[in-house]
């Protein structure tokens, strides 16, 4: 289509707001539906890792960052299609990035592995 014209017709008509406002409205229900189940599933894993980071002494100080590392590993594993040994070492790439941010490597390990049931990858 070469006709400028028409071209911006066709986009107003379908960015028209009344249009998508109804579309929305449509789905905001199921929409609210899917996200309280989701934080529901992110507060129990907030939950279980604090309850980790709490077993090994972890300085409050520290909180955020190790749960950071679990909200990753969390979207790791809803949000990818990756498995066995790939998702091993996707796990420990985010493991080495937070233990370079100064998280005990051992402590993050432990998240991994009682959290998530993510086992280190083979050497």
């Amino acid at each position: 289509m070469s006709d400028p014209v028409k071209r911006a017709e066709r986009w107003k008509a379908k960015y028209n707001v009344e249009r998508v406002k109804d579309a929305l409205n449509d789905i905001r229900e199921d929409m609210g539906k899917r996200y309280e189940a989701a934080i529901a599933e992110v507060c129990i894993m907030e939950g279980k890792v604090r309850e980790v980071i709490n077993t090994c002494g972890v300085s409050t100080v520290l909180y955020v960052s190790y749960l950071n590392f679990g909200r990753q590993l969390y979207k790791l594993t809803r949000k990818q299609n990756i498995t066995g040994e790939s998702f091993a070492m996707a796990a420990q790439v985010l493991l080495d990035k937070w233990a370079a941010r100064g998280c005990d490597p051992k402590v993050l390990a432990t998240i991994r592995k009682e959290v998530f049931n993510i086992d280190e990858p083979k050497k």
